[in-house]
Parts: structure tokens; sequence; C-alpha cells
């Protein structure tokens, strides 16, 4: 291929439509000026969102996944607020030796020094009191108010801290633990998240475009339009999220732009991609634009469609997490397909060709298509023998899913973080010398006339440690229960579900368990309940889109079925991962729902991108079978390129350190890269290859096609001719 500098003026290499004073045909001066006018409108409402606009799509201080108001635990909550001590939660303060030494005389000498300050902080303001344990370990306890803001959580933890550690001298050390302890070193690992994810974000999509498109000046475009498509859907967020009722918290706001950057880069490398081929074609670029927009769009229109349903499955959600990261990633994908498709056409059409440089594209030169590149030879090897390639690829997918056998879910609180805060320290400190639940217990609340019989009751439940009585009303009564595991275990689960299947039987008792490590059960419980809501929506409006899109049944089940095949392989092959890489004990519970909806509604592009295309050259008069390897031969690349980069894009999220966000990170990753690397260039293809125009049935594209008369097919506007291999 020829290549170029742009603007040097070289004749009879240039194209046509480069020249400076070349005349511009009426349409192409409308399209010129429409372009202009789209870019202007761009810039002043950007204008107008930075400066009137939220800083970003956080509408919550709470940090979360918010639990319905029927859960036992947001009961709880709300009745302890309504008693005169209020919604109390306790930091614990743990004073140890180092080198695990007993506590000397001067050591507790100290230790009693700082409960004075330590209670000044707490409500009340009353001294606390030192306990102490098997000589070594020693705890105070600061009482807080629960239910606060991350920010004011987080600056009454670093006040404890600094004032329980002030003047220690080594070996002795204070830790905190507890409930706002946890909640604390949670917020802090999303201080400047959305920064660090939006830095690294866009240099791995800077890094990736620069690659794919070989061009200096090219991915600059593609970049900028995405990059204020981010910004944009923040404020879009911050601004509607109140008004629908809907809590964006900061963790969605993080994945807001992961979301972002990997759909709008997508849409921008099929948009980019279509351009170049009409170019080839066409001598005026922006009637080649608008051929490549008309092109273009529906598939991306039906993805992005597809992605916004699934996305707001998540509103039929019980937790509010949730529910807020189901419209947060909605409105973001809604501003990616805006900005593909209208902001993203006018910068790329206005600088002309030059901006392919080196490789400045050509009247003339072939199409994609019919190129003999790689994937056009992909595509032959897989028709010589689609039966064998469908079996081999269904293995393989098989063999990836059966490295689920055995996984597990449910991640105790101390194991969710990928390097261990203070608040873990301190828990790991405590549960050497007290039960594992000790750091956080259970609140109880009863009537206050069973108050005696439930403190009996729940003494007698298998995996309670202990049970201390603590306030009382004339309706309400207290009680605090302390379990043998930590929170989070399976065996912390079964004695809260013991606990409360117990306290159950107790006449007028009319008990509740709540406390923190009551809501990680009641998490788990409701994600449960969603993941059992949200998947078959989110595998019905994928059915539905594909069969809108293409007319057909035989088709979107068969590319449904390829979604589901592909999420367990990707299951699979990352719990492989995290068992013998990572070392995770398991996997958050809702790490599963959340990365099948990015893998179900996500990976359904690249199904789109191949078999929109598949059916265009169809109708265009090209047989079934030669129609997919055309579209393999144009598409392939897109597809291997997108899913690359969104596969980076996802790996991203590892930066934070919480496990959390790592095993959504990893499982989508390795889900898309198995998606463009063997499901949609090699499997799918396979598949339309063994079907035949059946794949299309109830409808007949083949047909549709030959319709305008009965001779053979005429060249289509590729200049090629309708196969006539066997269908």
């Amino acid at each position: 291929m020829s290549r170029t500098m742009p603007g040097s003026g070289r004749q009879g290499s240039a194209a046509p439509d480069d020249g400076p004073h070349r005349a511009l045909r009426p349409s192409s001066r409308r399209l010129r000026g429409a372009a202009w006018l789209v870019l202007l409108l761009t810039a002043l409402g950007l204008g107008a969102a930075f400066t009137l606009g939220p800083a970003d799509a956080t509408t919550t201080a709470t940090t979360g996944s918010g639990l319905p108001a029927s859960s036992q635990s947001a009961q709880v909550s709300r009745i302890v607020g309504t008693l005169p001590s209020g919604a109390v939660a306790p930091a614990l303060v743990v004073y140890s030796n180092a080198d695990g030494t007993p506590l000397t005389a001067a050591q507790r000498a100290q230790i009693e020094q700082r409960t004075a300050p330590l209670g000044r902080l707490g409500l009340g303001g009353a001294p606390a009191r030192a306990a102490y344990a098997k000589d070594r370990v020693a705890t105070v306890a600061v009482p807080l108010r629960s239910g606060v803001g991350d920010d004011e959580n987080a600056a009454r933890i670093d006040t404890i801290r600094r004032t329980a550690s002030q003047g220690l001298q080594a070996p002795l050390r204070a830790q905190v633990t507890g409930g706002p302890a946890f909640s604390a070193d949670l917020g802090k690992v999303f201080d400047g998240a959305d920064t660090t994810l939006l830095l690294v974000t866009a240099s791995v999509v800077a890094l990736l475009l620069l690659v794919t498109y070989r061009s200096p000046l090219l991915w600059v475009v593609p970049l900028l339009v995405v990059g204020a498509g981010d910004r944009l859907a923040s404020v879009l967020v911050g601004v509607l999220a109140p008004i629908a009722g809907v809590d964006v918290d900061a963790a969605s706001a993080g994945i807001l732009s992961v979301l972002v950057f990997g759909a709008g880069t997508d849409y921008a490398l099929l948009l980019v991609s279509r351009y170049r081929d009409e170019l080839h074609l066409e001598d005026d670029r922006f009637r080649a634009m608008a051929r490549a927009w008309r092109g273009t769009a529906p598939a991306v229109l039906a993805s992005g469609t597809t992605v916004v349903l699934s996305l707001l499955t998540l509103l039929a959600a019980e937790l509010t997490g949730n529910r807020g990261l189901g419209f947060a990633g909605a409105v973001g994908i809604l501003t990616a397909m805006l900005c593909g498709l209208v902001v993203l056409p006018a910068a790329l059409v206005l600088p002309g060709r030059g901006i392919f440089w080196p490789f400045v594209p050509r009247v003339g030169d072939p199409v994609t298509a019919d190129r003999r590149g790689g994937w056009a030879r992909l595509g032959r090897a897989v028709a010589r023998r689609p039966a064998a390639v469908t079996a081999a690829g269904t293995a393989v997918l098989v063999l990836l899913a059966s490295g689920a056998l055995g996984l597990h879910t449910g991640l105790s609180q101390n194991d969710s973080f990928r390097s261990r805060p203070e608040a873990v320290l301190g828990q790991e400190t405590l549960q050497s010398v007290l039960p594992a639940g000790a750091g956080d217990p259970l609140t109880v609340v009863s009537s206050a006339a069973a108050a005696d019989e439930v403190v009996r009751a729940a003494r007698g439940v298998p995996g309670v440690a202990q049970v201390t009585p603590g306030e009382r009303t004339a309706r309400h009564a207290t009680a605090e229960v302390v379990l043998e595991d930590a929170a989070g275990t399976r065996a912390s689960d079964a004695a809260i579900a013991r606990l409360r299947g117990r306290l159950a039987e107790v006449p007028r008792a009319d008990a509740l368990v709540g406390g923190t490590t009551a809501e990680t059960y009641d998490v788990a419980r409701a994600t449960a309940r969603d993941t059992r809501v949200v998947v078959p929506l989110v595998l019905a409006i994928v059915l539905v889109v594909l069969v809108v899109l293409l007319r057909a049944l035989v088709a979107p089940l068969l590319l449904v079925l390829t979604v589901i095949a592909s999420y367990f392989a990707a299951l699979g092959a990352s719990w492989a991962l995290f068992r013998t890489v990572y070392d995770f004990p398991a996997l958050d519970a809702g790490v599963p729902l959340l990365s099948f909806l990015f893998l179900a509604a996500l990976g359904v592009d690249y199904n789109i991108f191949l078999i929109a295309r598949t059916r265009e050259d169809t109708l265009a008069g090209h047989g079934t079978r030669a129609a997919v390897l055309r579209a393999l031969a144009s598409t392939g690349g897109v597809i291997t390129s997108a899913g690359i980069l969104l596969a980076a894009v996802f790996a991203v999220l590892g930066v934070l350190p919480l496990i959390t966000l790592t095993q959504i990170g990893v499982i989508v990753g390795v889900g898309v890269l198995l998606d463009t690397l063997l499901v949609r260039t090699v499997l799918v293809p396979a598949l339309v290859l063994l079907t035949g125009r059946r794949f299309w049935w109830p409808g007949r594209p083949e047909e549709a096609a030959r319709r305008p008369s009965d001779g053979p097919a005429a060249p289509d506007r590729h200049g090629a001719t309708a196969a006539s291999g066997p269908r």
C-alpha cells in the first residue's frame, strides 16, 4: 500500500478529496457543515456539563451493597436507631506485643493511660475500659454512631488510631478493628479510585489504539471522543441518579469508566474499520463516512441496546449497589453510543484521509473482505472441516468450564483485601485469643417481655460463643452475640441461619438478628436472589434483540448458547487461576452475577458485529457460507482488537486492592479473550457453515437477495459477486 505524508500535495497518489481547492458536491458540503455543527455543539455541551455538573458520578457517601428494607439486618438497624443509645457500632482497639509475648505491668499502665482519651472519642465521652484476654491481648471498645458517610467514618477511625498508638513503646502496638474500621479501610480502597482507574484505563486504551492503527495521528481522535464521553457520562449519572432514586457509590462510579472506555472504543474500532473500507471505494470522504455510518449504525445500536437493557435488569435487584451499577452503566453505554455514532464520525471525517498516515487508504485498493489476510485464511481453514472445528471448539469450552468444579463463593471479611489493612491485622490478633466473631458481634433485637428467653435460646445455638444482654426499653430489648467463626465464612453463615431459626421459635419474641456480620450474610442471600432474577432476564433480552436484528430464530438460539458456554468456560478457567496463581480462597458472592452480566451483554457485541455483517453480505447476493467467510475477513481484525482492548480495560480493575474487583476483571477479561479468539472467530463461523441457509430460519435472506432478478447475482458495490458454492 502506498504511503503519503498528509498534506504533502503529491499528485497522482493523493486521494481525490484531499486537494485543498477541490469543489465539494452539494451533499458533501451539507455533510461538512453538519460535522462542524456537531463538533461545535459537542464542545458547548461538554463545557456546560463540566462547569455546571457534579464533580463525578458518585451520589452516596457510603460504599456498600445496600440491603433491602425487608432484610433482618436493615430492620435491626432501624430499631436500634430508635433506642436511647441510638445505632452504635464499636471500634475495637487491640493492644498486643508484636512478638506475641504477654503484656507486662508497664505496658498495661500505658494502655490504661489511653482509655480516657479513647473514651472521649466515643459516644457519650465516658472513659473506656480495657479488657484483657490470656495476658497477651487487651481490647478497648470505642462506641461510634453507625450509618455515617465514608468520609466522616474514616476521619473518626484515623483519630482513634492516632490516639491509640501515640507514644507506644515497641514491641507494644495498637490495631483498630471492628465494623467501623473495616468500613474505613474499604473506603480507602476507593480514595482516588476514579482518577487512578481513569488514568490507567486511558493509558491502556491509548497504547492499544496506537498498536492497532499503527498511526501516530488516528488513535488520538477515538481516545479524545471516548474520554469526553466518559466525563459526560459521569456528569449525567450524577445528575440523573438522584432523580431516579438510585444511589451510585464509588465502586459503581469506577466501573462506569471501564464500561464507557471499553464499549466506546469497541464502537470506534468498528466505525473506523468500515470507514477505511469505504475510502477504498469512494473518492469523497464525506460520502464514504455516510456509507460507513449506515453500515455500522445498526450493529452499534443493536449491541448497545442489548448492553443497556441488560444493565437495566439490575434495577430489579434487591441490593441498592447493584441497582446503582445498573443505572450508571446504562447511562454510560448510551453516552458511548451517542459519542460513537454522532461525535466520532464528525471528528474523523473533517481532518481528511491524512489522519490514517502512514497507511492512507486509496480508491481502488481492495477492501478488507477481498484481501488474502490472516482472517481470510482462517475462514478457509474452518470451511474445510466445520464439523471438526465445532467439535474441537466445544471440547475446549467444556474442558475450561470443568475448572469450575469445586468452586465456592463467600469471602470472609478478612479475605476481601489483596493487601491486609490494619482492620484485618487487628482481627487476626483478636482471633488468636478470642472467638473469631468477637471483633464484630451480632445484635439481636426482641420484644422486652421475651428478652430473657431470647438470651437463653441464643446461648444454646451451635456456633454461638457468647451472649451478653444489652439495652432494654418498654418495647424492645437488645443482646450482643459473639460467634465462634469469622464474618463471611460458611460456618458463620450457618450459625446465623441456626440462630435466626431458633429465635423465631421463641413465642412473642419477634426476634431479629442484625449487625455487620449478619449484613454480610444477608447480602449473600440477596445476591443469590438477584442472580435468579437477573440472569434469565439478561438471556431473554439478548435473545429478543438478536431475533429482531437477524429476523431469525435458529441463529439467535445458537448465539445465546455460545454466550452461556463462553461464560462457564471463563468462570472455570478463572477459578483455576484464582486457586493456583492468586491463592484466593473463594469468589465474592456478587462476582458470578456481575461477571455474567458484563460477559453476556458485552460479549454479544462481537456476535452482532460478525453476524450482522454476515446477513448484510447475504442480502448483497452472497450465499450464507460465503457471506460468513467474507464477514470474518472483514470483522475478524476488528473483533480481535476490540476484544483484546476490552479485556485489558477490565484487567485495569486489578489496580485496586479489593479482591472482588480483581475477580470481576479477571473473569471478564478471560471471557472476552475466549469470545474473540475462539468463539466468535472460529466456533460461530463453523456453526454458520454447518447450518448454511437454515441458520436464518424462518428468515430467507438468500432468497430475498435473488428476488430482483432470476439471473446470476450482480456484483455488489464492493466489486465481488455472490459465491456459487454449496449453501
